[in-house]
């Protein structure tokens, strides 16, 4: 093993044994429980009295991961769920699939840099949020108000945490599936009558009666729950929607290794008065061997800029408070969650053309600057409104206090300056890139 290969162990496990956020004790989706979910394996060995060499070993017996197989065959279910997956003929306009906005080729996610897209019967109806990649998604937890963490006092109440969608409004890919599928602004079919007699004549049909019977088409709310099964089937099972095939996956496996550049910015990653990223984007390993998700699945408020380029926002009074509302309804009274929206995975950050749920950043690197700079440099980020700066402009002013000023980098006075260098945002950025898919040869 390389000097630098050894290094990047060395550098892993301490990672590992320092990580502030545990996953494993998540309760996993019910779909995922038969990936592997058996008790989590991670490291805790001092590395500080042993050698490079010892470190290397250790990380061979200990840090065990377990990547799919990319040669498992779909399931029946999981097959008609890729058929409707890609079938435009499912929405009003007969122009819109599932594919349309979370495409094969760009991590199941838009290719364009449109902050939302547009849909409904015309194909001109614009989204009020981003849309996220549907990759990693295996093993999103149920949503819960407040996940209890072990911790060396008792339990830490890590807040709200799991579910799907920006907000976790819902608790299954099955249940997801539906909101684009009914959604006037999407596949615009407004009920499941609507949406099964489309299916009924769509390409579709035969390959669903053959699965669940021509009597499902005649009862529309049950149709809808097939087909949207049948389309979480198909994201569990393919491995097109969790291949890890990053160059980080690779230097885990010891086929690689990171650059200089890469190695500096994992660092920053994970020190807790730099970066801090792994903090909420957990780079561990979970249970079962289970490959580092890069997300806790928890909620955060980091007051983002309003994107002026969202037609909703237009409205002065219009805002989008994530877990309370306006798209999520059953939270709506629980205005200390206003703001907060789900840590999504880094997996695949870097392909992306829009950032945050709201879409307004273009680049990666801006989303660096603004986590370093939000609040040494508000100026850079936040209009100004009678003279001021209007800080967190996308939350009315009552609910700007739930932005996070605590966890770091976001615990900075203005007096402080930025938390990074510019040479160490230029690290991390590198970093970042080796979480993109595409490195490892497919079948690894």
């Amino acid at each position: 093993m390389s000097i630098r290969s050894k290094i990047f162990c060395s550098i892993f496990l301490l990672a590992l044994a320092a990580c502030q956020k545990q996953t494993e004790s998540q309760q996993v989706a019910t779909n995922s429980a038969s990936v592997a979910t058996t008790r989590a394996q991670t490291a805790s060995a001092s590395t500080s009295a042993v050698s490079a060499s010892q470190i290397a070993t250790q990380q061979k017996k200990r840090i065990w991961v377990q990547y799919p197989d990319p040669n498992t065959p779909l399931s029946p279910e999981a097959s008609l769920g890729k058929q409707l997956f890609f079938d435009a003929t499912l929405s009003a306009s007969g122009k819109m699939s599932c594919a349309t906005c979370h495409e094969p080729d760009h991590a199941y996610a838009p290719s364009n840099n449109l902050a939302v897209q547009l849909g409904g019967s015309d194909m001109q109806q614009p989204g009020t949020r981003a849309v996220p990649s549907l990759r990693y998604l295996a093993f999103t937890p149920k949503f819960t108000r407040h996940f209890y963490r072990p911790s060396s006092e008792g339990v830490e109440d890590e807040g709200p945490t799991g579910g799907f969608t920006h907000d976790g409004a819902v608790d299954s890919l099955a249940l997801q599936a539906a909101i684009p599928i009914l959604a006037a602004n999407e596949m615009a079919n407004l009920t499941a009558g609507g949406f099964t007699e489309r299916l009924r004549q769509s390409p579709s049909a035969a390959a669903f009666i053959k699965l669940f019977g021509a009597d499902m088409l005649q009862r529309p709310e049950q149709a809808l729950e097939r087909a949207g099964a049948a389309l979480e089937a198909f994201q569990m099972e393919d491995y097109s929607f969790h291949p890890y095939t990053s160059k980080y996956d690779a230097a885990v496996s010891g086929e690689t290794q990171l650059s200089d550049a890469e190695m500096r910015g994992f660092i920053v990653f994970n020190d807790v008065h730099k970066g801090n990223c792994a903090k909420c984007h957990t780079n561990q390993i979970g249970p079962g061997g289970r490959p580092a998700q890069f997300t806790d699945f928890e909620f955060e408020a980091i007051g983002a800029p309003r994107n002026a380029e969202i037609p909703a926002n237009k409205n002065p009074a219009y805002f989008d408070l994530g877990i309370c509302g306006p798209a999520r309804k059953d939270l709506i009274k629980e205005t200390n969650y206003c703001g907060m929206f789900k840590t999504p995975t880094l997996r695949n950050v870097a392909t992306r053309q829009v950032f945050l749920h709201n879409g307004v950043f273009k680049s990666l690197d801006d989303v660096i600057h603004f986590y370093a700079e939000r609040d040494s440099k508000p100026e850079k980020w936040f209009p100004k409104s009678h003279g001021k700066t209007e800080l967190y402009n996308d939350l009315p002013k009552k609910y700007r206090e739930n932005v996070d000023h605590i966890t770091a980098p976001f615990n900075r006075k203005k007096t402080d300056g930025p938390v990074m260098t510019e040479a160490e945002m230029q690290d991390l950025l590198a970093f970042l890139k080796t979480l993109d898919d595409g490195y490892r040869k497919v079948g690894h």
